[in-house]
């Protein structure tokens, strides 16, 4: 018991014999430090974000200086050469080494270099599921130094085909699981158009086969000098995103925002022991960069699933023991709406990286299944930005400082929502909002943050292009989000503009739905907007349709023309029937108050319908039918 005493009398004896500039120096230390925690308590987050971008940036630079380009696909031949045993991807039970993957991209590569069907420079269109040959086909045929356009698997008919042309494509590779798929569209398919499937005997005409030849081919290299890369800003990959015009646009990827998108998973604090569980599509960006190439780039090991099932996601997690995951917003909220089991929190996953999470889902959902740190970011495909929440806070999709605008400049100016355009001021400048105010996300198009644009139309690109925005000759690439960034410099998703809306993790674009219900006779015009549902990511797509004079509405040929023509996530799951279409003054369809009013039968005298699957039709939306979306007994 006396001890705490003799310490405390000899902390008084020892103290006074210091000289007074230590003591001064320990005080002031102390000071800076509770000034540092009370003004700046989140310095210490952005200096080890920030020193981590500065030492990848000078990597590349340095590369450069060197007059050597690497790639990723550089990247992943040194990792296979260094850790040729380590598994790279596990699939269905099966594993496969990244010298396995190296090997089968070798034979893709000699397959269509024996056939002389590909040359450096070439697009080859790829139509594939999740499965390790998607992998083996992207990297094979990068080995020939041939642009890789990927193609979404749940788009059908004349948007498919305007993918598959709009990019040049010199041949097409299907999946065995897409065979239905190209069979309905090989009648429309240019003829000059190569055609290889993932089989070994295929009836359909003009169509060649690759698994056979895939068994015969030789697994060496073919020479380095046909991938090899003259430029980082060279494109390498198409990857389509929503056209406000009515049909996807393919976004042109760089070797340059590769590089970026794979250091993602490093940035957030991912290494070579993590296993990586990917779920998500891989013609997304998402799963193919951040979560493929950020594996490369690691050296780590990847989970591959065919497709996202939230029965199983924990039960992977456990069996391959998953450290690292990517979502999507509705990914973690039908998580979440999971009946809840016992030990949900008895798995060694560690990060969640992803992005479009609810601050109500997230909280529920670091609450429910344990302390993952969520690591939310920020960016378009085709952009030349990117947020990352290196914070952890909650419902954040970023960060800003001063020092971060330096390498990114960006702002969030005023927009007019009626008019759907950003507001210029008398002097013809745009206008920044103040701190806690919406507006809509631009980023400063210059040699370090070029924007690549859009293949095979230059009216898109251009149309993404903000010019004299705050002085003349300035150029900014118009993301098309409104955001809000807060007194403490975090930023905030708040809504989509002009005629795309998110539904489902993906997309929609307005014009493209609203040009399929169009075709039908007996439609005048039709406008698509978004709508929010309660405890739903997004907005569920809703149609407003006026009918031509002595027609009727026919709700089952309505479904029919849907779900034939398009993508299940962009069917309309609500219509709304008018007598006349409001325009705006600039004679553009009236979205605004369509999306405020929503769908709610007890407040619009207009007739209602919903998309009811099960009965293959639309049926008036009755309030009974309202209130069972709303409490969640209806799934949508």
């Amino acid at each position: 018991m006396r001890v705490p005493i003799i310490m405390k009398n000899l902390f008084a004896l020892v103290v006074p014999m210091l000289p007074f500039w230590v003591t001064g120096a320990a005080a002031g230390i102390v000071f800076l430090h509770l000034i540092q925690k009370l003004l700046f308590p989140y310095f210490w987050h952005d200096l080890k974000y920030l020193l981590k971008v500065i030492k990848y940036g000078l990597t590349l630079e340095i590369y450069r200086l060197r007059g050597k380009i690497f790639t990723v696909l550089d990247r992943f031949v040194k990792q296979a050469e260094r850790q040729p045993n380590k598994p790279f991807i596990l699939y269905e039970g099966d594993v496969h080494t990244y010298q396995d993957v190296d090997r089968r991209s070798n034979r893709v590569a000699q397959v269509f270099l024996q056939q002389g069907a590909l040359k450096k420079g070439d697009t080859v269109a790829l139509l594939m599921s999740n499965e390790p040959d998607f992998i083996h086909v992207w990297f094979g045929v990068a080995k020939l130094g041939c642009v890789v356009a990927f193609l979404n698997f749940n788009i059908r008919s004349r948007s498919l085909l305007h993918c598959i042309s709009s990019c040049e494509s010199k041949i097409l590779i299907v999946g065995e699981d897409m065979l239905g798929t190209l069979e309905e569209i090989l009648p429309n398919l240019q003829k000059d158009i190569g055609v290889w499937v993932m089989t070994r005997d295929c009836t359909l005409p003009r169509v060649n086969t690759l698994l056979d030849k895939l068994e015969a081919a030789s697994e060496d290299r073919v020479p380095v000098n046909l991938c090899s890369a003259n430029n980082l800003k060279s494109s390498v990959l198409y990857i389509f995103t929503s056209g406000t015009t009515g049909l996807p646009k393919a976004a042109v990827i760089s070797h340059l925002q590769i590089l970026k998108g794979a250091a993602g998973l490093w940035a957030f604090g991912a290494t070579a022991y993590d296993t990586v569980y990917i779920t998500l599509p891989l013609y997304h960006s998402a799963a193919s960069l951040l979560g493929i190439g950020g594996c490369i780039e690691l050296g780590a090991t990847c989970v591959l699933r065919k497709k996202f099932s939230s029965s199983q996601f924990w039960s992977d997690c456990k069996k391959y023991n998953v450290t690292v995951i990517q979502y999507i917003g509705e990914l973690c909220r039908y998580l979440c709406n999971q009946p809840v089991k016992e030990g949900e929190k008895d798995h060694k996953v560690r990060l969640a990286v992803g992005n479009g999470v609810r601050s109500d889902v997230w909280r529920e959902f670091l609450g429910r299944f344990g302390d993952i740190k969520m690591c939310e970011f920020y960016g378009a495909t085709e952009g030349n930005i990117c947020f990352m929440n290196h914070t952890g806070k909650i419902g954040s999709v970023g960060r800003t400082n001063f020092f971060y605008k330096l390498f990114s400049p960006f702002d969030l100016i005023k927009y007019d929502f009626k008019k759907d355009e950003p507001i210029r001021n008398k002097h013809g400048w745009c206008e920044k909002v103040k701190k806690g105010e919406a507006g809509l996300l631009i980023s400063k198009v210059n040699a370090k943050n070029p924007f690549f644009g859009y293949a095979g139309s230059k009216k898109h690109t251009e149309k993404k292009l903000l010019c004299e925005v705050f002085k003349k000759g300035d150029i900014y690439f118009n993301t098309g989000d409104l955001m809000i960034q807060d007194q403490e410099n975090f930023l905030y998703f708040w809504d989509r503009i002009g005629d795309t809306y998110r539904w489902k993790g993906e997309n929609v674009a307005t014009t493209e739905v609203s040009d399929v219900i169009g075709m039908l006779d007996f439609i005048q015009e039709a406008n698509v907007y978004g709508v929010p549902v309660p405890d739903h990511e997004g907005k569920a797509g809703m149609v407003s349709v006026i009918l031509k004079p002595n027609k009727s509405l026919d709700l089952e040929q309505m479904y029919e023309q849907v779900v034939t023509y398009l993508p299940g996530y962009a069917c309309p799951l609500f219509l709304r029937l008018q007598e006349t279409m409001e325009m705006t003054g600039t004679f553009k369809q009236q979205k605004f108050r369509l999306v405020r009013e929503g769908f709610n039968p007890s407040a619009i005298t207009d007739p209602l319908y919903f998309l009811y699957s099960s009965k293959k039709s639309y049926v008036p939306l009755t309030k009974e039918l309202h209130d069972k979306i709303l409490s969640g007994q209806l799934k949508l």
